[in-house]
């Protein structure tokens, strides 16, 4: 029996188009249960970000340390181009920049930052609550050759549109893709990850120095 060229290279297509179908439905899962059970062991965490912004015409990037620890806990140390921080004991956060007269602090519960998810990211990292329609993104070409990148849209955060999570082999985050439903887009890349460190409860504490005034900000502020 003759087949026409056609028929077999539109063969072909639907069944890499099956397959992929079943690939999406079958590695989704298993890739967030494995990222679950990576951060779910662990204690701690410090690795060094980068934090590039985009949107309203202005482009920024800045960089520095950050760690986490159980339960909810967090200090980003931004060292460049300038010094801040956001740190957060569980209970409260604080924003503040050396030099400034003024530091904020807000409730964790009430804080809708970019930011503050990752704090509650090691114990109790379940993706697929996370995140609706988790699915791969395979038009999204990933930061390091050999990673997966997922999408998916926060159920619990506020003025974003998806998330792009880029996924390395054994299940470590090392880059999160925010775009916010105002055309702006947050990149976080996270490097030199070092696990369950002994990192004193002091980090994560914050006083005001003197003479420094404390700004209530409430959600939306």
């Amino acid at each position: 029996m003759n087949l026409h060229p056609g028929r077999v290279l539109l063969g072909w297509a639907a069944l890499l188009l099956l397959s992929s179908a079943i690939f999406a439905q079958t590695s989704v899962p298993k890739l967030a249960e494995e990222v679950d059970a990576h951060y779910n062991r662990l204690r701690t965490l410090q690795a060094n970000f980068t934090e590039i912004y985009r949107g309203a015409g202005i482009s920024r990037e800045e960089s520095g340390t950050l760690w986490l620890k159980r339960p909810g806990r967090m200090r980003w140390n931004y060292q460049k181009p300038r010094e801040k921080l956001f740190v957060s004991d569980g209970k409260t956060a604080w924003f503040y920049v050396p030099g400034e007269q003024q530091a904020r602090r807000t409730p964790m519960k009430k804080l809708e930052d970019l930011r503050s998810p990752l704090a509650y990211l090691l114990g109790k990292t379940k993706l697929r609550k996370e995140f609706e329609a988790l699915s791969l993104a395979p038009d999204a070409p990933p930061w390091h050759p050999g990673d997966t990148v997922l999408r998916g849209v926060p159920k619990f955060m506020e003025g974003v549109n998806q998330v792009l999570i880029e996924i390395a082999p054994e299940g470590k985050i090392v880059r999160l893709v925010v775009d916010g439903a105002d055309g702006s887009t947050t990149e976080y890349r996270f490097e030199d990850q070092q696990e369950n460190l002994e990192i004193a409860d002091r980090q994560f504490q914050f006083t005001p120095p003197p003479g420094v005034q404390v700004i209530e900000q409430e959600v939306g502020q």
